[in-house]
């Protein structure tokens, strides 16, 4: 006997939902969802439209959903997570956004940011046409020095490499206790992949399957994450 199509099982597409619904029970709040995609940086997942956030892969999707309504067999169509910072264009001060942007800690890991990428570092160089150039440029060319952190190798610490986000105690760490992506993450249109290991896929759940490419040891300095 045919199942009547009112009755049909259909599974909800909404982002965090996943649930088994039918058209004549699907009441309005039966659905819990995430309104817009997640957001990845320096080994933190955050949601984009509730700032909830994880290094753990596994709690990062039991966060339950910030948005509730009904059921739905339509997939949802994600915005871009709007920038943590609005985009400001220099004016009369290029010394000082200079210094800004070499006291980034996205800009000086190699990361996008959209604070300081009206500005290249080459343009920056050649507008610099003061006594502070020969200092800034020197302050370039000094490592800074490695602070000493005394660390408990019992202590638990969370690991900040992408894709492990694991708890670990440095006396069990080794150089391949960790395993990782060495990124970035890469998003575009509705593809969400890893540039390392050049595996794209289609769907979020998918994404979050892809096995780490890379080992090595853990890290808990955000500074020092790979």
């Amino acid at each position: 006997m045919e199942e009547r199509s009112g009755t049909k099982k259909l599974q909800c597409q909404r982002i965090g939902c996943n649930a088994m619904f039918t058209d004549e029970d699907n009441p309005e709040g039966s659905c819990q969802f995430h309104a817009s995609g997640p957001f990845f940086h320096d080994g933190m997942k955050e949601w984009s439209c509730c700032k909830q956030r994880s290094h753990d892969f596994s709690l990062f999707l039991e966060i339950p959903g910030c948005k509730t309504g009904k059921h739905t067999t339509e997939k949802p169509v994600l915005a871009k997570p709007a920038p943590k910072h609005p985009v400001t264009v220099p004016t009369s001060s290029p010394v000082a956004n200079a210094a800004s942007k070499n006291s980034c800690s996205r800009c000086r890991q190699g990361f996008f940011c959209s604070d300081h990428a009206s500005q290249p570092k080459e343009q920056t160089k050649q507008t610099l046409n003061t006594p502070v150039q020969a200092e800034e440029e020197k302050i370039e060319s000094i490592a800074p020095p490695i602070k000493k952190v005394v660390i408990d190798i019992n202590q638990p610490q969370v690991c900040n490499n992408k894709g492990c986000g694991k708890t670990f105690k440095e006396r069990d760490n080794h150089e391949t206790a960790c395993s990782y992506h060495p990124g970035p993450p890469v998003f575009h249109d509705r593809v969400k992949g890893w540039k390392c290991c050049d595996v794209h896929v289609n769907e979020f759940d998918e994404f979050m399957e892809i096995p780490p490419c890379t080992k090595g040891w853990h890290s808990s300095n955000p500074s020092q994450a790979v």
